[in-house]
């Protein structure tokens, strides 16, 4: 009988790229596998859900620190700036895990149909035992992707039922506050979403409060309290992590990239890169550039 992990192992053997990820048709749904332990990775994590079924990961967020490995589940339910890093993977074994972004919108319709949870205080990214029901929901989410004519047709209703087995499992209480559809974090989600649409722009912080429907002082409260960063730290972390990514993935030079993202000042770009990354732009384009260079 195949197994959640037999069937993550087939999409990614069949689907990864070379950064590691198997994307799928399934909107939101992918593999990811790594073959050694890497090194820190910085991103501003989507709502997801992440099973783990051979390895281990570590995830920090501010000073939360969790470690989670194959037969659990990470669950993160805000735009939070991450660092993660696969700590157990090898050839034999590698580090292999299915992530689903979460869809608010269907959590808040289940959650109208299901009744109130009791409540809990908000942790953005929290680690849990996969509950068997979710992990078999998964198992057939994957398997009716090996059928491309039938993924159109039933891939909705499946995700819906992993949506409802997570919400009825132990993340069920965290998952409530994603779908409320006028509570703090969906307030703080669309300015979120600003942000990370116009992150190279300059974007006045009543701007932001107002897209969020909040007055000024609440809104730097529960920006702060949902992502642990104030916006202007979040945008300043949006715009370093793409100019690395320019970097990284397309060669550009640490210059370039800074201007691209919105820097006037290069000096202050790469300050503020040395920060976050432990490195100079410097560096990581001319390690970029060497690495993308033809043989």
């Amino acid at each position: 009988m195949t197994t959640l992990l037999d069937a993550v192992r087939r999409h990614a053997d069949l689907h990864t790229d070379a950064s590691g990820l198997g994307i799928s048709p399934i909107p939101g749904l992918m593999t990811v596998r790594a073959f050694a332990p890497s090194g820190l990775q910085h991103a501003i994590a989507r709502p997801i859900v992440c099973l783990v079924v051979q390895g281990s990961k570590n995830v920090t967020m501010g000073t939360t620190s969790v470690d989670f490995s194959a037969g659990e589940s990470l669950l993160i339910t805000a735009d939070v700036p991450i660092v993660s890093q696969v700590t157990q993977a090898s050839l034999a074994a590698p580090y292999l895990s299915l992530v689903l972004e979460l869809d608010p919108a269907l959590i808040a319709e289940l959650g109208v149909q299901m009744g109130a949870a009791p409540e809990e205080t908000h942790v953005p990214v929290r680690v849990d035992t996969t509950d068997a029901e979710a992990a078999d929901a998964a198992l057939r989410l994957l398997r009716l992707l090996e059928r491309p004519a039938a993924v159109p047709v039933l891939h909705a209703q499946l995700v819906r039922e992993l949506h409802y087995w997570l919400l009825a499992g132990r993340h069920g209480a965290a998952l409530r506050r994603l779908g409320w559809p006028n509570g703090p974090a969906q307030r703080v989600a669309r300015a979120v979403a600003l942000l990370r649409k116009d992150f190279a722009r300059t974007l006045p912080v009543e701007r932001l409060a107002d897209v969020a429907g909040m007055s000024l002082s609440s809104f730097h409260q529960h920006f702060r309290a949902v992502t642990s960063l104030s916006p202007l730290q979040f945008q300043k972390q949006l715009r370093l992590i793409e100019a690395r990514r320019l970097m990284l993935a397309e060669g550009a030079s640490a210059s370039s990239a800074a201007f691209a993202v919105g820097y006037e000042s290069v000096p202050q770009f790469t300050r503020e890169y040395g920060r976050l990354f432990g490195t100079t732009p410097v560096r990581d384009a001319r390690t970029a550039r060497e690495r993308l260079a033809p043989a």
